[in-house]
């Protein structure tokens, strides 16, 4: 039986909000396998110009059993 867990993540970029998400599913990607599943929860800009997207996002991965 497979059973996954669902981690929420933001990422950001000054070009898009297309970036943001791929910027927080690289970070992700970097320390996670198994990842079958990126849903966005929400985009916005941000900081004093508003020049900076961020991207909410859940990331969802199967878990691991440790061998014993």
């Amino acid at each position: 039986m497979a059973v996954t867990k669902i981690i929420e993540l933001v990422g950001s970029s000054t070009t898009s909000s297309d970036d943001a998400v791929k910027a927080a599913l690289a970070e992700a990607q970097a320390s996670l396998r198994n990842i079958k599943a990126v849903d966005v929860v929400s985009v916005g800009l941000r900081g004093a110009e508003l020049d900076e997207w961020r991207a909410l996002v859940r990331i969802s991965f199967l878990i691991e059993r440790v061998s014993e």
